[in-house]
Order: C-alpha cells, then sequence, then structure tokens
C-alpha cells in the first residue's frame, strides 16, 4: 500500500471525527458508507442483539439479512474477537464486544486489516458514546419490548467485559428482556479489583429497585473508601428503611490485590464462587458467610485466600445452578464447572466463555427462565485479557 493510500483513509478517519460531533445515535452507519466510498470500500455494520445469539445490520443497509453468531463468518469473527473471512471485524469499545463491519474491498493489500481494525475500533466507541442519545440502537438490539425492571437494570450496570494489562472481568445476564433482580458491579483502580455480584429477592419491578438499591449504595460506600464490610452493613441498613416487605438480597463482595493475589471477600447467602486453574476447579470459597443483605446478624470477619496469575473465578446467582430441565433434572454445580473447564481449554475469550455457559443454561431449561441467571468471571491472566481485543 503507498503512503497516499494510507493518507487517504487516515483522512477518512478524521472526517468521520469531525462529523461525530453533531452525529446522531442512528446515522453513524450512513456516515460512515460516506467517508469509505471515495476508498472503494463498502461497510456493512452489525450490532450483536441483547441475548447474543444474531448480528443485527444498521441502516441503511436494507437489505443486508441477520447473521446467526454460531453460524457465520461474522459470528465466528464476534466470537473470537478476531478478523475473519475478507473481511469481518470485530466491533468492541475496550474489550466490550458489540458487533462486527463486513468490509468489501477494492483490493488485496496486506495493510487492509490493519485499517479495517482501526475503522471498526472507532465506529465502536462512536456506538457506545452515542447510545444514550438516542433509542434507535437500542430498538435495534432488541429483538421484544424490555421489562420496567430491566430496563432499569441495564442502565445501572456497567459494560459487560473490562479488560485490562493483568485481567479481565465479563459478567452476562439472563433472561435480558425481564431480568429484575441480578446485577453485578466492578472496579479496577491502581493494583485493586473491587468485584459484586448480587441477587435481590423477588421477580418483577420490586426485585429491580432493590438490586439498584444495592447496587447505588454498595458503589457509593466504595468511592467513599469504605472496604467490602461496610458495604454490606450500609446496604443492610438501606434495604431496612426503603423496603417494608422483608426485602432482602444475596450477594458476594470481594476485593483482589492484584501485586500478591489476595483476595478478600464476603458472602452474604450467595452460592459460593469457584476458583478454577489451568483448566481445573481447586476450591471452592466457602467463608465469609453471613446473613444475606437487608437481614441484621452478627458481624463477619472477612476471609481471605490467595490467588495464582492464570486463576479464573467463577461466581453466579442460583437460576444458574437450579435451572431445570423437563425431566427435572438440575443445571447444577458439576455440570457448570465441567463447561468452564472446557471452554478454558479451547482458549476462549473470557465474555465469549459467558456467552455458551448462558446458552447451554436456557437450553437446559423447560420452557422459560424462572429465575434471573447470572454469571461474572475474573481471569487474573494478561494472556487471557489480550484475548478480549482485536
Amino acid at each position: 500500500m503507498d503512503d497516499p493510500t494510507r493518507l487517504r483513509w487516515l483522512e477518512a478517519v478524521a472526517d468521520l471525527l469531525a462529523r461525530s460531533h453533531l452525529m446522531q445515535a442512528d446515522e453513524i452507519a450512513a456516515h460512515l458508507v460516506d467517508v469509505m466510498r471515495p476508498l472503494g470500500v463498502e461497510v456493512t455494520v452489525y450490532l450483536v442483539d441483547g441475548e447474543q445469539r444474531t448480528l443485527v445490520p444498521l441502516p441503511p443497509y436494507d437489505e443486508a439479512k441477520p447473521l446467526p453468531v454460531d453460524s457465520s463468518i461474522g459470528g465466528r469473527a464476534f466470537q473470537m474477537v478476531q478478523s475473519t473471512g475478507n473481511l469481518w471485524c470485530p466491533m468492541v469499545n475496550g474489550s466490550e464486544r458489540l458487533g462486527v463491519i463486513n468490509f468489501t474491498l477494492p483490493g488485496d493489500d496486506p495493510r487492509y486489516p490493519e485499517l479495517c481494525e482501526m475503522v471498526a475500533g472507532l465506529i465502536g466507541h462512536l456506538i457506545t458514546t452515542k447510545l444514550p442519545y438516542g433509542d434507535s440502537l437500542q430498538r435495534t438490539r432488541r429483538s421484544r419490548p424490555m421489562t420496567a425492571s430491566a430496563e432499569i437494570l441495564w442502565q445501572l450496570l456497567p459494560p459487560l467485559t473490562f479488560s485490562s494489562e493483568r485481567l479481565s472481568i465479563s459478567a452476562i445476564l439472563q433472561p435480558v428482556y425481564e431480568v429484575g433482580g441480578d446485577a453485578f458491579d466492578y472496579s479496577v483502580d491502581g493494583s485493586q479489583a473491587h468485584f459484586v455480584l448480587l441477587d435481590a429477592a423477588g421477580h418483577g419491578l420490586r426485585a429491580g429497585l432493590a438490586a439498584a438499591v444495592a447496587l447505588g449504595v454498595i458503589r457509593s460506600a466504595r468511592r467513599a473508601g469504605e472496604g467490602i464490610e461496610a458495604q454490606a452493613a450500609q446496604v443492610d441498613a438501606a434495604l431496612i428503611e426503603q423496603f417494608d416487605d422483608a426485602r432482602f438480597a444475596t450477594a458476594v463482595l470481594a476485593d483482589l490485590d492484584l501485586s500478591n493475589g489476595r483476595l478478600r471477600y464476603v458472602n452474604a447467602g450467595h452460592p459460593p464462587p469457584v476458583l478454577v486453574r489451568q483448566g481445573k476447579l481447586v476450591r471452592t470459597l466457602m467463608g465469609g458467610r453471613r446473613t444475606p443483605l437487608g437481614v441484621s446478624g452478627d458481624r463477619v470477619v472477612v476471609s481471605e485466600v490467595t490467588l495464582q496469575p492464570g486463576d479464573r473465578l467463577l461466581m453466579h446467582t442460583d437460576g444458574i445452578t437450579e435451572a431445570q430441565a423437563a425431566n427435572g433434572e438440575l443445571f447444577g454445580t458439576e455440570r457448570l464447572v465441567a463447561l468452564t473447564e472446557r471452554y478454558a481449554a479451547d482458549r476462549l475469550p473470557a465474555a465469549e466463555t459467558l456467552r455458551r455457559l448462558s446458552h447451554a443454561v436456557l437450553d437446559h431449561q423447560a420452557g422459560p427462565p424462572k429465575d434471573d441467571a447470572t454469571l461474572l468471571l475474573l481471569d487474573w491472566s494478561a494472556e487471557t485479557a489480550r484475548r478480549n481485543v482485536p
């Protein structure tokens, strides 16, 4: 590729950035088409739907058809966060998977993949930036209406996947459009990683409101410098004050010191996390027990365990292990761990591991889910974190 050609691509990117200041969410793909056309490049942008089963084309691609994530070249690029074919590029914001872009190129220059990935990265950032300013992108990602409780929770949650040079954190929630009481949060600053998974009792809007209260209180306390013991105690007080029906939530609150691997955690009536090392279950974290959040009890000493680089910590709500087949068979912890080990052996990105786990749970059940089902996976591994980016 000669220098003038590369310069024209960079000028197209600069043009797109200049347009972005006054760009509406529903105009992103059309502007991309406009700036790429003089280069002889055709593009189609696909967003992944909420259930992560289908890649849906953004307007103005009226003739493009949705693509199945599990059986298409574009789906493979999305799953593995790697460019494939001629030329499907994963579209991410940081390490949060958003979809793919298909490029039809005027030639076969070896530098095209690098330039296409640059453009796909910019579009990923623009979509994330513009998402709060309109409804079109949200509608594109939805296959059906969302309940009020799910709408509230999804607005409060952080991105499903975060990666840094040392670790990745990924989560997934089902059912996407009806989730009520499950929630998660994380924060990574310096050598400290903080994360929580919680499950507010009940279903529907009141469960969603309880989860929102718990999440807000935990964030407020954490950002004020309080430890996980104080965070839990403040949630206790808030739930007791705000709800008159003995509303409670189970939860695991944890801190990981990335400089030495020290994990401190409190388990408030929640299914215990499992620790996977080199693709094998090494222990279930049974310590740090206390009453559920919102139920006053004796003070509990925080438990500690030392992780090793490369360890995976898997946390889940009871909707995962208690998912029931038509014959009454539960999904169970053993099956959950076995699948986690298999996907670790396949060297999948963390987000893809959870996508496949959550779909295995959904496929196991007879009919619609009876409970929220949430997974959170922490990978303390630089190698695994790099798999989450193109």
